[in-house]
């Protein structure tokens, strides 16, 4: 199954934010298993560094985003994600839109969030952590 993991999910494991940590850390850990294919895209790396630096300093949030992307996939942010992002009428936060054109470049079939309303508009799964890691595993 491939899945992708919004911001939000990277920095709870970034920074172990309880109680979500419970639940995030144990999705990322799917990207050790086959039968999972864990995507994030550059802009909620970005985010996530941004927070983990705050949280950490600068050196200790490069090595953990240094990990990070090694252990996981990094979904296309292309000019077609960014035209269908600007084309849906229906999408009103742009950030949210590159994320979801970018899960769905990669055929990802659902997304995990904290801010599942924020993808009203979605025509994937959207969960919550905690209700993946229930529905799911």
């Amino acid at each position: 199954m491939k899945i992708f993991l919004d911001a939000n999910i990277l920095v709870s494991v970034l920074n172990k934010e309880y109680p979500l940590f419970t639940y995030s850390s144990r999705i990322l850990s799917l990207a050790n298993r086959s039968d999972f294919k864990v995507f994030t895209s550059p802009l909620c790396l970005a985010i996530a560094f941004y927070f983990s630096e705050k949280k950490s300093g600068k050196k200790e949030a490069g090595l953990k985003i240094n990990l990070l992307g090694s252990k996981i996939l990094i979904a296309d942010t292309t000019k077609v994600v960014v035209s269908q992002t600007i084309e849906n009428a229906r999408i009103n936060d742009f950030e949210d839109g590159l994320e979801y054109y970018s899960a769905l470049g990669e055929k990802c079939k659902c997304i995990i969030t904290e801010n599942v309303s924020d993808f009203y508009f979605s025509e994937i799964e959207v969960l919550s952590a905690r209700d993946f890691f229930e529905k799911h595993l």
